[in-house]
């Protein structure tokens, strides 16, 4: 069970790589949520030997609130805006609501390639890969996306939605692997990707990735593994 009075534990990969960390993470920091982070390094025997001691998947994120643990990024981002800072998660409208939940699942459970042939990689830029047609596609239906949440809800901040929502913590990752692999963008998405890059705490986030030394070599050369997607 929650302890209230306790601070949360997020427990999260490295910064450079793990684009899934990143989401809770980003949510938390940005909207004020005390917390402690653990660290876990990918692939080391760090990882290896003290991951089984926090997640019941063998997998980063994951919370840990007094008894209570909470594993997957969705999860964690719902469980913060149910708990942690109620209501602030997502839009107070219930039809914008609803759709900034199908974005995010579609994020969550979607865009396969886009994951396997771009992995998060903060430190990179200007990488070029050579992308398949489902990547391509996958690319193309996010900015469609983009476009369509800033077309209707521009008018009430930089966001997706408007303010800031678990919609734009999921989608960050997308946003620094285009800047990654040098990804063409029209003025809409790069408009919302520089309200990102804006923000304190995914500066901070890139910072403290720039520092890390630790070098994942499968997502270096253009493979992820699926036990972190």
């Amino acid at each position: 069970m929650a302890d209230t009075e306790t601070t949360p534990i997020l427990v999260i990969g490295n910064k450079n790589y793990s684009s899934w960390s990143l989401r809770p993470w980003l949510l938390l920091t940005q909207l004020g949520i005390p917390f402690t982070e653990v660290r876990l390094p990918l692939d080391t025997p760090e990882f290896a030997e003290k991951i089984g001691q926090w997640s019941p998947t063998g997998r980063v994120p994951v919370l840990r609130h007094g008894r209570l643990t909470v594993w997957d990024s969705f999860a964690i981002c719902e469980y913060a805006n149910d708990v942690l800072a109620p209501g602030r998660g997502w839009p107070a409208d219930p039809p914008t609501r609803a759709h900034a939940r199908s974005v995010c699942a579609e994020m969550h459970s979607g865009f396969m390639a886009l994951r396997n042939e771009l992995p998060m990689n903060c430190r990179a830029r200007g990488r070029r890969v050579q992308r398949s047609a489902a990547c391509e596609a996958d690319l193309q239906r996010i900015y469609s996306s983009w476009r369509v949440c800033r077309q209707h809800y521009g008018d009430g901040g930089p966001w997706l939605f408007g303010a800031f929502s678990i919609a734009d913590a999921m989608y960050a990752p997308v946003a620094l692997r285009l800047l990654t692999y040098d990804v063409s963008r029209d003025a809409v998405v790069q408009a919302y990707i520089d309200a990102l890059l804006a923000l304190p705490a995914l500066q901070a986030w890139l910072a403290a990735a720039q520092a890390e030394t630790e070098v994942v070599e499968a997502d270096e050369a253009g493979e992820t593994d699926p036990a972190r997607s």
